[in-house]
């Protein structure tokens, strides 16, 4: 999983009636876009994670130069 800061992670829900979550983030910590994140989740709670294979990264557009 690679990411860069301002991409989303989506996060599955593990359970029944559990639901998706979605943060943003703020802060790679790996090197090369890899976890750990520092992510902010829509609530405003902020911390650092692994993800695991329930989540998804999906990356922000950049403009395109040159």
């Amino acid at each position: 999983m690679r990411a860069n800061e301002g991409d989303l992670l989506l996060v599955h829900g593990r359970t029944v009636g559990q639901h998706d979550r979605i943060a943003e983030i703020v802060e790679v910590l790996g090197t090369d876009g890899e976890p750990p994140y520092r992510v902010r989740f829509e609530d405003g709670h902020e911390t650092v994670m692994s993800p695991g294979p329930d989540s998804v990264v999906r990356h922000h557009d950049r403009p395109r130069t040159g």
